[in-house]
């Protein structure tokens, strides 16, 4: 094997590879960023929702009811 068989590999070359494949990941992460905003969107909603009616609930068995009657 001799080095003059191989061709070199200049610097675009390896800049032109990492650019294609980061535009393909990014592409994918993309995708995967609205589906998972979208997932963690109902997921603190679905949240808010439970600490409100637990929060509720346990607020009326403290509550204290008071009665005023007329003598």
């Amino acid at each position: 094997m001799s080095q003059k068989s191989k061709p070199k590999i200049s610097a675009e070359d390896i800049e032109a590879k990492l650019r294609s494949l980061q535009g393909d990941v990014q592409e994918k992460v993309e995708d995967k960023k609205t589906n998972v905003l979208v997932a963690v969107s109902v997921v603190g909603l679905v949240l808010v929702f439970a600490f409100y009616f637990l929060g509720r609930r346990s607020g009326r068995r403290r509550s204290t009811l008071v009665e005023i009657k007329r003598v």
